[in-house]
């Protein structure tokens, strides 16, 4: 339905102007690091880097060929032009020709090109950007950007709706606001504002979480409708309430993964991000109060006692859809998703303790999904498989029950939640309880792997990925394992009914780090496990630590 509206869009002729009717500024920060690489021909997104060059410099990076789905979207959005922007020289702005005009001669065919998403991003960057890239360059340069934008937001304004169920869909409305100011095309704005409250309702839960349960997709969302409410007021036009609402929902809600670093725990696609831009889009938001304790409807809880947060995944993965949308990015809000349901993070201070592996969604499949594993993620893998399969846009057999109930006496916090991922395959259901005390220096739990009727029951281990800044050693008779913040600051992890050991992890917060894993593998016959991760006195550096 969405090519037709759009073929028939293109029989229309396109008023061109010579430049855009209003003037726009990108709110956001660039990396001029990232900006440096892209002067070198190499363009890195979530923890990707391939080939970007145009033509005279070796021409890759636009095709089916240049790399995976995520990569090829985020380099035909060209949100890095904030990045070359960063650098500031004149040699940065000469490549953001360089790579426009490449684009338009080499890219502008490809399939992925024209996907809503993508093609409201590049939208969005132009004009963001004009001033950076495009206002002092030749007239035929200017006009052949113009052209592109001006067939793109006629393409994009008759596409409207945008199918995706993701944040993709908050991308598209909001390059074709942006475009419809930018030219002067009412028609297309009113189109816009029509669709957007009704986006809003199916992107955000009443809790203000987004449906993709993400914690980097809620900061994108949030900085979508930061934009769209930017540019509605910069046109004279009032925003709609569900903007305004979705606003005050969504920022607090965005506080709740923030762990005491200032940046988000690593949850369903989720990497680093850094915690000034954090602090700016919450500021842009206009987010008051404190972060929720949890997010009932997207999933989540937060326990906080003292100086210890421990963030729980205690949700249903995202709905998800079967068909792969234009250019074969994927269609349904699970994407991105993860097979770590019943995960937790946990941070001291500004120290991380307990995380999740990272993510790598622009990698090639098998890394990827290694990273997307139940076991890159600090919970229970029940005979090596994984609580959610894994599929290539989005998630297969998946728990569809994830129960919770929480309790709160004097300051300590009791957690209880529980999903049937692996009823399926085992007749299973995995039980987590989780207690946390008023002072913040013993967080205990238990591990319960329920079979039905006479299955049998399955082995199964418990894995805590430690942060790279974790020094990790165990003790002698496998019973603890110690373990030093960089604060100096040390715990202990104990178990009964498993045997403790330490194995070696990965952590892709940002660039892959070497790390630990305290695994805690149950007992032959046990059906739970308990175990407690609680503050001790370390002695300094070089002394033995006393035998237990």
């Amino acid at each position: 339905m969405r090519g037709a509206r759009q073929k028939l869009a293109r029989l229309r002729p396109v008023r061109v102007p010579e430049a855009p009717a209003r003037a726009f500024r990108d709110l956001w920060p660039g990396d001029a690091a990232r900006g440096a690489r892209l002067l070198r021909g190499e363009f890195e997104t979530l923890g990707t880097a391939r080939a970007l060059r145009p033509g005279m410099d070796g021409a890759e990076g636009w095709d089916v060929a240049s790399g995976t789905p995520a990569w090829r979207a985020a380099a035909h959005g060209f949100a890095w032009m904030r990045d070359l922007r960063a650098l500031g020289t004149d040699a940065a702005r000469l490549q953001a020709r360089a790579l426009t005009a490449d684009w338009l001669a080499r890219g502008a065919e490809e399939t992925i090109a024209d996907a809503p998403e993508v093609a409201g991003s590049r939208l969005s960057a132009w004009l963001g950007h004009w001033d950076f890239f495009a206002a002092t360059a030749e007239d035929s340069f200017r006009r052949a950007v113009m052209t592109r934008l001006a067939q793109d937001a006629r393409d994009l304004s008759a596409a409207l709706p945008a199918e995706a169920e993701h944040r993709g869909a908050l991308a598209a409305l909001k390059g074709a606001m942006a475009a419809a100011i930018a030219l002067e095309e009412d028609a297309y704005l009113q189109r816009a504002a029509r669709f957007l409250p009704g986006e809003i309702e199916r992107q955000f839960h009443p809790d203000g979480g987004h449906v993709e349960r993400s914690p980097s997709m809620q900061l994108l969302a949030l900085q979508d409708l930061i934009e769209m409410r930017n540019l509605l007021h910069g046109a004279g036009m009032e925003p709609p309430p569900h903007l305004a609402a979705a606003l005050d929902r969504a920022a607090p809600a965005l506080r709740l993964f923030r762990h005491g670093d200032g940046g988000l725990a690593l949850f369903n696609g989720t990497r680093d991000e850094n915690s000034s831009l954090l602090d700016l889009v919450l500021t842009q938001g206009q987010a008051r109060g404190r972060a929720p304790l949890d997010l009932p409807e997207t999933g989540f809880q937060r326990l906080q006692a003292g100086r210890t947060l421990v963030i729980v995944d205690t949700g249903a993965p995202p709905a998800g859809r079967s068909a792969a949308g234009d250019g074969g990015l994927p269609a349904g809000a699970d994407r991105f998703a993860h097979a770590g349901t019943l995960a937790f993070e946990m941070s001291v201070g500004r120290d991380r303790l307990i995380v999740n592996c990272g993510a790598a969604p622009a990698a090639e499949d098998s890394w990827r999904d290694a990273l997307r594993s139940t076991a890159a993620h600090s919970t229970v893998v029940l005979s090596d498989t994984n609580s959610s399969e894994l599929r290539s846009d989005g998630l297969g057999r998946r728990p569809e029950q994830v129960e919770t109930a929480r309790h709160e006496s004097a300051g300590a916090q009791w957690l209880e939640a529980s999903h049937d991922g692996w009823r399926r395959a085992f007749g299973a259901v995995h039980r987590r309880r989780l207690y946390l005390a008023e002072s913040g220096d013993d967080l205990r739990g238990e591990d319960m792997i329920e079979v039905a009727g006479d299955s049998v029951l399955p082995p199964f281990a418990l894995r805590f990925h430690l942060h790279p800044g974790v020094v990790a050693s165990l003790l002698q008779d496998e019973s603890a394992a110690l373990l030093r913040l960089p604060s100096g600051i040390g715990w202990k992890i104990r178990a009964k009914g498993a045997r403790v050991a330490l194995e070696e992890s990965v952590y892709l917060g940002l660039e892959p780090r070497r790390s630990n894993q305290v695994v805690l593998v149950a007992e032959e016959g046990e059906s739970s496990v308990q175990w407690a991760i609680t503050r001790v006195s370390m002695p300094a550096p070089g002394v033995a630590a006393p035998e237990e």
